[in-house]
């Protein structure tokens, strides 16, 4: 499971150079048997070992936040959800409010729950103060892979494709673009 944040629009940097990133997963709290039952979680662990762990300075950092997450009856994994609950002291400081969130999943069926675990991800995002940027239907790409409030893709079809991926392509552009205007409104 990944936490990806898009950070920091640096002066100067273009738009399409992007922003300062970090790629950042959240702990693994699934028990070994359940993980080795599944040799595409292993695989998708063994394929992170080098990613650091999201803490909360990550979230301070950023400008905008990006949360990824596997779609789990409907609802963000319990592993991302663990590292929510966690967060209280830095809402309680207003240290994650004024920041754009957005969110992307997936699940191993189609209608199996996507929607809702992104919508799930938005009460989090209002209780925090968050600035909410989904994708909508701003690009073409979106009456293509249909999901206005995020990036999402079948997982039991395989890998990514080309609709899903631009798709991604666009939010992560969106959240950039909405982060940057914000930050350059408030130093005017």
């Amino acid at each position: 499971m990944r936490l990806a944040t898009v950070v920091s629009q640096a002066p100067g940097e273009s738009m399409t150079s992007g922003a300062q990133v970090r790629l950042r997963k959240v702990a693994e709290t699934a028990p070994p048997e359940a993980v080795s039952a599944r040799p595409e979680w292993a695989q998708h662990l063994a394929d992170t070992a080098d990613v650091a762990e999201a803490g909360h300075e990550d979230l301070e950092w950023a400008d905008a936040v990006l949360f990824g997450t596997p779609t789990r009856f409907g609802n963000p994994a319990s592993q991302l959800r663990a590292f929510i609950d966690t967060t209280g002291p830095l809402w309680f400081q207003g240290k994650l409010a004024h920041k754009v969130y957005s969110a992307f999943t997936a699940s191993n069926t189609a209608h199996g729950g996507q929607e809702s675990t992104l919508l799930a991800l938005a009460n989090t995002f209002s209780h925090w103060g968050g600035i909410i940027v989904p994708p909508g239907y701003t690009d073409p790409v979106q009456f293509q892979s249909g999901n206005p409030y995020g990036t999402s893709h079948v997982a039991g079809d395989g890998p990514p494709g080309e609709v899903v991926l631009k798709a991604a392509r666009s939010q992560a552009r969106r959240v950039v673009d909405t982060a940057a205007l914000l930050k350059a409104g408030r130093t005017a």
